[in-house]
């Protein structure tokens, strides 16, 4: 009986350390996802307008994409510019986004697309990024915020090109403009520039 009575509670002291250890395991999964999970910085600095299809065909011309590059979309939106370098020109791309929702977009468009062996999202702020990897970066945002990223896109490799829809970049010349008729019957404005950038003289 005394002997029954301790292997039942050894049982019991084993099976506590073992819910214990569970336990712990999970809190520690738990704490690590949320570490993984990235932190949401702040609102993002422009509405989110999608580029036209054969407008982000034409920016990807106009940068003369080609085999070797690596395209930076900052502000991804749903994706749409990565994807369609990746399936047309068969390059890596990373797109960049602050917005959560859009990133997760972004990741469905992806996968659907399959081109996960070409192309990330990550959400981040586009303030903050290192570019230097990059040798096509597209733009759609507002111009005080292309002046804004100047002091990254000088650190862009020679040779790299940067296009922008819509918006230029005070200061900066640009090597082309082009206009460009969307089937949607709207103008469009393309601006490309090439590194190192041309500042404009400043008296």
């Amino acid at each position: 009986m005394k002997k029954l009575n301790v292997l039942v509670i050894w049982g019991l002291i084993l099976g506590l350390c073992v819910l214990s250890t569970s336990r712990g395991m999970v809190a520690a999964e738990e704490a690590a996802a949320k570490e993984e999970e990235p932190k949401f910085i702040r609102t993002p600095d422009v509405i989110y307008v999608p580029t036209p299809y054969d407008v982000v065909r034409k920016m990807l011309e106009l940068a003369e994409v080609k085999k070797g590059d690596v395209v930076y979309d900052l502000g991804c939106g749903d994706g749409r510019i990565v994807v369609t370098a990746a399936k047309e020109y068969g390059v890596k791309a990373v797109g960049f986004d602050i917005d959560p929702e859009r990133v997760k977009e972004a990741r469905e468009n992806v996968k659907k697309n399959k081109v996960e062996h070409l192309v990330r999202i990550e959400q981040k702020d586009i303030f903050t990024l290192d570019l230097s990897e990059a040798t096509v970066v597209t733009l759609y945002l507002l111009p005080q915020l292309n002046v804004k990223l100047i002091p990254q896109l000088e650190k862009l490799k020679p040779g790299s090109r940067i296009v922008s829809h819509d918006f230029d970049m005070a200061g900066v010349i640009p090597d082309k403009v082009v206009n460009f008729k969307s089937k949607n019957g709207r103008e469009h404005t393309l601006y490309l520039w090439t590194t190192p950038l041309k500042k404009e003289k400043t008296q």
